[in-house]
């Protein structure tokens, strides 16, 4: 709110500074001739103060200021003598409206004044302006809309490129949260139901299996608030995270991890080892991290192998488990929709099938020339 006011402030003033240098010129050219100061009756005087004056609300009300800027204009031309400058206040008026998007307004007020210097200049015994003075006037007043318009497109595009980063922007930070925290908590979601479940077969209902089931019923529902927690973070605008990037380096320490939380990780590697540039090396841990997720809680799976392979011209990430397949993944949200944008953001693909010998296997291809 303080800045919008300052903002407004600020305008006000450059729009106060900027009728009153343009009332100035417009009394010079208008007072000052070859042979010295010349007089200027008192509609004169009433006409320059009201089209410079109206330029200080150029910004609030640029189509009233266009049709005063006009009509002092339109009166001042053919009825005053000596005449000035006041034909800058019309220009200024049409681009300032032109550049607010009124951009129908700004061409109908400006071919109305062609309209009547057209008039005074063909319609009448005198020729004031001449065929190059009446060119020169149109090409002001065409240029006045037409700068203003081009100014406002840019702007309407710059605004937009900022807009769409932003959207981009949330979807990023909403799928680290999701790889992160839905990640993490299912883990301890599934934790929490492995204790209860010894406990249960050990005849133990003591303090510790109440515990344990308020932790699982908490991880549940602090799952059901991540999700929609992302979905207003998709709309709402927010910076993007400071802390160091994970990569593949840290998939030691994910795949220890999932075997806490009872399934066996065979993690392995094909290839040389290349330097990858940050965003394949995320997408590559994310994508790791989501298959894992996916097969602790969804697919009931007991074992799961990992291979990472360094080719020619990509790495490939292939995450196979032993679970119940696709069908145990109707419900899966926005997790393999998730990786495969990732995938596809690099230029790469990602594929997601069941495996003809039972399990389900996930296999993305990120190319070594994604986006830094």
């Amino acid at each position: 709110m303080n800045g919008s006011r300052e903002s407004w402030r600020h305008g006000a003033r450059a729009d106060v500074l900027l009728a009153a240098a343009v009332g100035v010129f417009v009394v010079l050219t208008t007072v000052t001739g070859a042979d010295g100061l010349r007089p200027v009756p008192a509609l004169g005087w009433l006409l320059m103060v009201a089209g410079c004056g109206a330029l200080v609300f150029r910004s609030r009300f640029p189509v009233g200021v266009a049709v005063v800027t006009l009509v002092a204009s339109m009166i001042y031309y053919p009825a005053v003598n000596p005449d000035g400058a006041l034909l800058i206040t019309l220009i200024i008026a049409l681009y300032s409206l032109a550049s607010a998007g009124r951009t129908v307004a700004a061409a109908a007020i400006g071919g109305l004044a062609i309209a009547g210097s057209a008039f005074g200049e063909y319609g009448t015994d005198e020729s004031p302006l001449g065929d190059a003075g009446m060119f020169l006037l149109v090409s002001w007043l065409v240029a006045a809309v037409a700068i203003g318009a081009l100014l406002h497109s840019t702007r309407r595009e710059r605004e937009e490129a900022l807009r769409r980063r932003a959207t981009e922007e949330r979807l990023r930070i909403a799928r680290e949260l999701h790889d992160v925290l839905g990640h993490n908590i299912s883990l301890i979601n599934v934790q929490a139901g492995a204790a209860l479940h010894a406990l249960s077969r050990d005849g133990d209902d003591g303090p510790a299996a109440a515990a344990l089931a308020a932790i699982k019923e908490t991880s549940r529902e602090a799952l059901r608030e991540l999700r929609g927690t992302l979905g207003v973070l998709r709309q709402v605008d927010e910076q993007a995270p400071t802390a160091p990037t994970p990569g593949l380096r840290r998939l030691p320490e994910l795949a220890e991890r999932s075997r806490s939380a009872g399934l066996a990780v065979d993690v392995s590697t094909d290839g040389e080892p290349v330097g990858l540039t940050p965003a394949v090396d995320l997408a590559a841990y994310r994508i790791v991290q989501e298959a894992l997720t996916n097969a602790t809680r969804h697919a009931g799976a007991g074992r799961v192998a990992v291979r990472i392979g360094y080719g020619r011209q990509d790495v490939t990430v292939d995450v196979s488990d032993d679970g119940r397949g696709a069908g145990a993944r109707a419900g899966d949200g926005s997790g393999i929709d998730g990786m495969r944008s990732r995938a596809e953001a690099l230029g790469g693909t990602l594929d997601a099938a069941d495996r003809p010998e039972g399990g389900f296997r996930v296999t993305a291809r990120l190319p070594y020339g994604g986006p830094a």
